[in-house]
């Protein structure tokens, strides 16, 4: 019984054995003269010149892991797709919850204004300070008379 997984054990020892003899070579054979250029961080090329101004928003690391999690989901639906006649009702199940707690964290996160940011996020907040009412969409009021300037020509009660 353990005959059959001594080559995955012989390859797993190989793999270790291997990625510790490169660190050790490395060590003891590459060259060392460190400098300021290459004790930098690499940007594209350029050598920075000072500190950033800024931290990335939270809202980018939020895009980032819901990216992740649709890439996971995609990866749950290739074994799905190529087995779905052989599992079934039980499958289609498990699918679609999966589905379903995926496209929550979406709505959770878009409700949350994880994809809002930059210089559209910006307009946005300026336009419902401006008219004292929240936008729904790109450029887009809600409707009501709360919140119109009467004195603005490009509000809609001039029109």
């Amino acid at each position: 019984m353990l005959g059959q997984y001594l080559p995955v054990v012989a390859l797993f020892v190989l793999a270790a054995l291997f990625a510790a003899l490169s660190f050790v070579a490395s060590r003891l054979l590459a060259p060392r003269r460190p400098h300021d250029r290459k004790l930098a961080p690499y940007e594209c090329g350029i050598i920075p010149s000072r500190e950033t101004p800024e931290r990335f928003p939270v809202r980018f690391y939020l895009v980032a892991m819901i990216f992740i999690v649709f890439d996971i989901e995609i990866v749950f639906f290739y074994p799905w797709a190529v087995a779905h006649r052989g599992i079934g009702l039980f499958g289609l199940l498990a699918v679609l919850i999966f589905s379903i707690a995926v496209f929550e964290s979406f709505v959770y996160l878009i409700g949350n204004g994880a994809l809002e940011w930059g210089p559209i996020a910006e307009v946005r907040q300026a336009v419902s300070r401006r008219f004292g009412s929240e936008v729904v969409g790109p450029g887009v009021r809600q409707v009501g008379l709360e919140g119109r300037d009467a004195g603005n020509p490009t509000s809609e009660s001039a029109t």
